[in-house]
């Protein structure tokens, strides 16, 4: 079955500026065109576009994803470089996620650190908080941020009211 570059672009959940995009990088080498220039995209397209899509999520710069395409067309003479790409790749994605689950477990910090000051009426409820008084999870990142003696933000518009990083 032959689909059109909008019927392929809604199926992908992409706007057709993005698959024209994808074609002019020399993405799309596998899609078929008609006499007129027409793309037709084919089911097993939908595989390609599948695993540029999931490339181009985890950061991957077009150029990369390219050289991807490029030698999965050579075959298999390139499945090592190919291997080592996703690789690569895949340890840039654990990078990623590991610094995600940091920036969580901060957020997680501020939730509670505002939780505790709305319960007391206080951010300053924490400047005389004991280490034992904190939640475990959270005690490395609060000493940590007592250690540093976090500078006072002022904000803005709010008169003179300080609140604690």
């Amino acid at each position: 079955m032959y689909y059109t570059i909008g019927e392929a672009a809604k199926r992908m959940n992409l706007s057709t500026s993005a698959l024209r995009y994808y074609d002019k990088e020399g993405l799309l080498p596998f899609v078929e065109r008609t006499s007129g220039g027409i793309r037709m995209f084919q089911d097993e397209d939908f595989d390609w576009l599948e695993i540029i899509e999931c490339l181009k999520k985890t950061g991957m710069p077009i150029k990369e994803i390219k050289e991807f395409v490029d030698w999965s067309m050579e075959g298999d003479s390139t499945i090592d470089q190919r291997l080592e790409l996703i690789k690569e790749q895949q340890e840039v994605v654990r990078l990623q996620i590991e610094a995600i689950q940091e920036n969580l477990k901060i957020l997680n910090y501020k939730r509670w650190y505002y939780e505790t000051a709305k319960q007391a009426g206080t951010c300053d409820v924490h400047k005389t908080m004991k280490p034992e008084d904190i939640p475990e999870e959270f005690r490395e990142i609060a000493l940590h941020n007592k250690k540093k003696n976090i500078v006072t933000l002022e904000r803005p518009g709010k008169g003179n009211e300080r609140e604690y990083l």
